[in-house]
């Protein structure tokens, strides 16, 4: 559930990350290669990002692979091992 905090320059401050899904999402990283993992959890690309966090003062998480691979990133936003799960759903 999106709950607002506050505005501040005409944009949302969000208290809370909304959830896109209660799992993980499964991606092929490739080794060098930069990635945005989505933070606010309103990108339509989940997990990565698209821009949607524009109204809000959250940013998403810029990083390079460093091996190439499947990952299971996290779809929660809760995750304490950022961007990648650690399970955190199942306590949701």
């Amino acid at each position: 559930m999106l709950q607002l905090a506050l505005q501040r320059n005409g944009r949302q401050a969000l208290s809370d990350r909304e959830i896109a899904q209660k799992a993980p999402y499964e991606l092929e990283l490739e080794a060098g290669k930069k990635y945005a993992w989505c933070r606010c959890g309103r990108s339509k690309a989940q997990p990565l990002c698209d821009g949607a966090h524009s109204v809000t003062d959250l940013r998403p998480l810029v990083f390079t692979a460093e091996e190439t691979g499947t990952k299971w990133m996290c779809g929660c936003k809760h995750t304490k091992d950022e961007p990648f799960c650690d399970g955190s759903h199942s306590q949701l």
